[in-house]
């Protein structure tokens, strides 16, 4: 109820003052919205995630399987769930604030959830937003160069944000550690909680519990989803890519804590058809495959090529890419990385708009391209065509215009996908925020153009 009074408020202060004073107001802000609200994350089992990749899949999957037996909330970037009801999230942050947050905290507790999972941000914990949360268990999926602009450009100020929410204290209830070690920064992750467990004499009330990929077997990709044995027992994710078991862990293993049998996991990962915007599949009776995927960062890109050359029905399908570069102060190098690993990869490759904010369109498109042309060396040496500009590199900031040339590129089998937006519904261009969603933009594209019933 007060976020319009917030805003209005804010046009009339001068703008140093609003900066130097950001810090006290996102404080106060957080502790008058828990007041408000009466302490929702309180009266619940609280779940919190961090990580650079993989936050949103790993919260909808624990949600998925706590929600078979427990009712249980979702916040994430792509979505809010409370109970089997969702809502989409319109906010464009993972972390929504002005009270946003914990009005939906408050709607859970009110609706009788005993576990809610939350993706929590480094730029979230920056504003205090995490101070509401009173977590129970905090969960680290991995760490890689992101966001650093927003951290004063290091990378260790970055880790040590993140960091913030391994530590027990008045606004953290934390039983239970999950870490990633097959992550390079999960001992200093571990670390922060043995550090902490040492000094306050916490032996044993802080339980760490360790989850890598070494602890699978008998991983099957196929355009069905992955099939593995975790733990003596076989499991089947409908969601493409071989990457995202490493997301699913977690879920498992808290479910199993919580009291979830393995039949009820099962039932509990049978409902996961899809991840809004996380290798998404588009299916409307086309001849090609379209999928959709929040890729958009170096190892990102990795697993996701990874994946996709997997899902390919013959050597000779091409795979279609399309990514944009996003501004705002984002590392150039990242647009940099991108490009390196489309271009080693990707038989066509359609650079759009992605997130450009104020920054300069075509330098943005420009990075990836010219980054993306540096590796044809690359790609005659494993033989693979040459790339040339608007022969099979296009840049179309139209991300609309960008689409309808790949589905017009695309022949029988070969494989689409549009990274580095996800579920993003809006785009943000010169301070206006511009409607863009993929999924709807594709489905338009693919009924008119196509005349796809």
């Amino acid at each position: 109820m007060f976020e319009k009074q917030l805003r209005f408020i804010e046009k009339f202060i001068p703008q140093k003052i609003y900066k130097f004073s950001q810090p006290f107001y996102h404080f106060f802000l957080s502790i008058f919205g828990m007041l408000f609200y009466n302490f929702p994350a309180r009266k619940m089992i609280m779940i919190g995630v961090t990580g650079t990749k993989g936050k949103t899949s790993t919260a909808i999957f624990i949600h998925s399987l706590l929600n078979q037996k427990y009712k249980s909330g979702l916040i994430t970037s792509a979505n809010i769930k409370i109970g089997e009801k969702e809502k989409e999230n319109l906010y464009h942050m993972s972390m929504p604030g002005r009270f946003i947050l914990q009005r939906f905290l408050s709607e859970m507790k009110k609706a009788d959830c005993k576990y809610c999972v939350v993706e929590v941000t480094s730029e979230g914990i920056k504003q205090f937003r995490h101070l509401g949360l009173f977590l129970d268990v905090a969960i680290f999926t991995n760490l890689s160069p992101e966001h650093l602009s927003s951290h004063g450009g290091s990378y260790e100020k970055y880790r040590d944000v993140k960091a913030t929410l391994f530590k027990k204290n008045i606004f953290n209830k934390l039983k239970y550690i999950l870490v990633n070690t097959d992550d390079t920064e999960s001992g200093f992750f571990k670390g922060q909680v043995l550090k902490q467990n040492q000094y306050l004499n916490l032996k044993d009330i802080i339980k760490i519990i360790d989850f890598s990929l070494n602890s699978v077997s008998d991983i099957l990709e196929s355009g069905l989803g992955v099939d593995f044995i975790f733990e003596k027992e076989q499991y089947h994710l409908n969601i493409l890519g071989k990457f995202n078991i490493k997301n699913l862990l977690p879920a498992i293993i808290l479910a199993k804590n919580f009291g979830l049998n393995s039949e009820e996991i099962k039932l509990g990962l049978e409902k996961i058809k899809v991840i809004p915007g996380r290798m998404e599949e588009i299916k409307l009776g086309q001849d090609f495959r379209l999928i959709i995927d929040y890729a958009h960062e170096k190892l990102s890109f990795v697993n996701l090529l990874e994946s996709i050359e997997k899902l390919k029905a013959d050597k000779s399908n091409n795979i279609l890419i399309i990514l944009g570069g996003d501004g705002g102060g984002r590392d150039k190098q990242n647009l940099i990385n991108m490009g390196e690993e489309v271009g080693k990869k990707a038989d066509f490759i359609i650079i759009t708009n992605s997130d450009p904010y104020f920054d300069d369109e075509w330098e943005l498109a420009n990075t990836i391209k010219n980054s993306a042309l540096k590796e044809n060396d690359f790609r005659l040496e494993n033989d693979l065509k040459r790339l040339e500009e608007n022969k099979n590199l296009f840049v179309i900031l139209d991300r609309k215009s960008g689409i309808q040339k790949a589905i017009s590129l695309a022949k029988k089998d070969d494989i689409i996908i549009l990274t580095t937006r996800g579920s993003l519904t809006y785009m943000n261009i010169k301070g206006v925020k511009v409607k863009s969603n993929d999924k709807e933009m594709v489905e338009e594209i693919l009924q008119k153009d196509l005349k796809i019933n």
